[in-house]
């Protein structure tokens, strides 16, 4: 069993990431013991970025690398240790029978080369299913320059694998990660986006990625505005077919100077979040989303700054106006944008019924109009003053905060800051 301190370090090694979520999975329970796909795996996050329900660790946190933001890079004075793959996977089944994890997240440093240390990884997901019939979810970090058939292999045994992006330019790689690139990060995105679509026309017996890739960028890190890290996130849902990418305000956890003192605002990445959810369920394009400076707004979430820029296409008729238009009405979210356009098949809708459906009112009415009615302001700047009132600056949101500690100024826009949901 492994040891209670080389746990400690691993775990904590491991914490950063914040680009697990289990949902998508569809690995069924073959005999074994665990199961990925019935209800998912829980991922929900505690305030400093571990994710509870599953085991989030590091195989190794002895790097080769010298990533200038990173706790284990080459040059940092930090205990170092590895464990085995016999370590994780008896770790993974003795923290599974005891009913403390659903599914395993397994990342790791470089350890002695991006080959070595993928073969490793490789070898304990395999052991997992193989050996200790373990069906339960797996999220496997992928290795930057090891070899594609050890990544092509290990697809097979992982329900999601990811590389994180980390950092949003080329330019900004070659100071503070000076061992990535950025062929090193998408060309294996590339192959596994291949590989699934061939196994899927293929009808091939077996798994491959059931829940996809994700990535993760830090934010305020490097200086690349909003505008660059929107851009590269469409870009990577549109090339790659990613499922989530993940954005973690800057925590500076090691000193160097050609890094920040002090940790980026929370509010940006929050800000990213509402943006990110837009542009997969919403219709949006990212250059709709950015004000002229090329940042978003951190005044107003993007979907009301949008419409703030936009005033001339309002108010619209809820009964008669398209669901791709009623997305994009502050307040009214995509579950009752797809509800109002069912309801009105049957009955003109009023505010009154609007409320019922949960829409928030005190946004919506500035933009929409019900039965002809019209309860909002048609004074721009008054518009502006009643959207932003009473907010406070968010900082980073617990899944478990009550309503004296909530930390926006409604229920709403709290629970937004948890779901993305505009």
């Amino acid at each position: 069993m492994i040891s209670e301190s080389k746990l400690k370090i691993l775990t904590e090694s491991a914490k950063y990431d914040v680009s697990c979520s289990s949902s998508g999975s569809k690995r069924k329970n073959g005999g074994g013991i665990g199961n990925g796909y019935a209800a998912g795996c829980c991922h929900s996050f505690t305030p400093d970025g571990r994710c509870i329900s599953l085991l989030k660790i590091l195989m190794s946190n002895d790097c080769v690398f010298n990533c200038k933001y990173c706790m284990s890079r080459a040059d940092a004075d930090v205990p170092r240790v590895s464990a085995t793959p016999e370590e994780i996977c008896e770790l993974t089944i003795d923290f599974y029978k005891r009913n403390y994890i659903e599914g395993l997240f397994l990342s790791s440093a470089v350890h002695k080369s991006p080959d070595y240390t993928m073969e490793q990884l490789l070898l304990t997901v395999k052991k997992l299913r193989t050996e200790y019939g373990f069906y339960g979810y797996i999220h496997l970090k992928g290795i930057p320059h090891a070899h594609e058939s050890l990544v092509r292999e290990a697809a097979k045994y992982a329900d999601r694998m990811s590389y994180n992006i980390e950092l949003p330019s080329e330019k900004s790689l070659k100071l503070l990660a000076p061992q990535k690139s950025r062929e090193s990060l998408l060309l294996p995105m590339e192959q596994l986006r291949r590989e699934k679509v061939a196994f899927q026309e293929e009808k091939h017996k077996g798994h491959f990625l059931p829940a996809g890739q994700t990535t993760q960028m830090i934010v305020g890190a490097s200086p690349e505005k909003d505008g660059q890290i929107i851009r590269l996130t469409q870009s990577l849902y549109r090339t790659f077919g990613l499922k989530r990418v993940y954005y973690s305000s800057y925590v500076p956890v090691v000193r160097d100077p050609l890094l920040p003192d002090m940790p980026t605002g929370e509010l940006r990445e929050h800000r990213l979040y509402q943006a990110d959810w837009l542009l997969r369920f919403y219709g949006f394009d990212a250059e709709e989303l950015l004000e002229e400076d090329g940042d978003l707004s951190l005044e107003f979430d993007p979907k009301c700054a949008w419409a703030l820029r936009n005033l001339h296409l309002f108010p619209v008729e809820v009964n008669k106006a398209p669901v791709e238009v009623l997305l994009r009405v502050p307040g009214i979210g995509a579950r009752s944008a797809y509800k109002i356009a069912e309801a009105r098949k049957y009955a003109s809708l009023t505010f009154e019924t609007l409320a019922k459906m949960r829409v928030v009112l005190k946004r919506a009415r500035h933009f929409i109009t019900a039965g002809g009615k019209f309860y909002g302001s048609e004074n721009s700047a008054a518009v502006r003053g009643m959207l932003s009132s009473g907010v406070r600056t968010p900082v980073q949101m617990s899944m478990f905060a009550d309503g004296q500690n909530a930390l926006l100024s409604d229920f709403e826009t709290a629970r937004s800051a948890l779901t993305g949901e505009l």
